[in-house]
C-alpha cells in the first residue's frame, strides 16, 4: 500500500491478467491508486492477452484507467475489424489518455479526439525489440510525472525504446 500511496502513476501489465486472483488485484489496485490520487496505466501487452480478454480489458479501461499503452497490433485486436484510426477514436473515447507505439512510423498519442503524432527516434540497427514496449512506457510516464507535455513525453518514451532495441535484451 505504501509504493501504491506515494505514486504518481501505477502500471498495470496485461500479461498479469489471466488468474482470477490477479484480476481481483487490478481492479484493488486501481480503485486504491485513484482514491490516493494516483493515476493507473495499463499496457495491452500483446494482442493474445488483448484476445483472451478483450471485454473485460475495454471495462477495465472504461472504469479504472486512466492511460493506456497498446502497439498498432494490440490496439487493432482490442476492436478487431476496425481501420487504425477507427481505433484510435474507439480507445480515444474510452480513456483519458494513450500512446500507441507503430515501430518505425512513431508513436501517437490520444487525448480525446486529439491525435498527436511523434516521429520514432532514428537507429543504427534494430537487433531486438523485447522490452521496447515497456521502456516506451517508461520514459513515456517519466516525462508525464516531470510536467512534460505530451509531444515531449512521447520523445522520451521513444528514445528510450530506440536504445532497448539496438542491442539483446531489455
Amino acid at each position: 500500500h505504501d509504493a501504491i500511496q506515494s505514486a504518481q502513476i501505477v502500471y498495470l501489465e496485461g500479461y498479469l491478467f489471466d488468474p482470477e486472483a490477479a484480476r481481483k488485484a487490478f481492479f484493488r489496485t486501481a480503485d486504491f491508486a485513484r482514491g490516493n490520487g494516483a493515476k493507473v496505466a495499463f499496457t495491452l501487452s500483446d494482442p493474445f492477452c488483448v484476445d483472451r480478454h478483450r471485454e473485460a480489458f475495454r471495462s477495465f479501461i472504461r472504469d479504472r484507467v486512466d492511460i493506456v499503452f497498446a502497439n498498432e497490433k494490440e490496439l487493432r485486436s482490442l476492436y478487431p475489424g476496425a481501420s487504425f484510426d477507427e481505433a484510435c477514436a474507439a480507445l480515444g473515447a474510452e480513456c483519458d489518455l494513450a500512446a500507441i507505439t507503430r515501430s518505425e512510423k512513431g508513436s501517437v498519442i490520444l487525448q480525446g479526439d486529439r491525435a498527436v503524432k511523434v516521429p520514432a527516434m532514428p537507429v543504427s540497427k534494430l537487433v531486438d525489440a523485447t522490452g521496447a514496449g515497456d521502456h516506451y512506457a517508461a520514459g513515456f510516464m517519466f516525462g508525464l510525472g516531470t510536467g512534460r507535455d505530451l509531444e515531449a513525453c512521447a520523445r522520451l518514451g521513444s528514445l528510450a525504446a530506440s536504445e532497448v532495441i539496438t542491442h539483446v535484451g531489455p
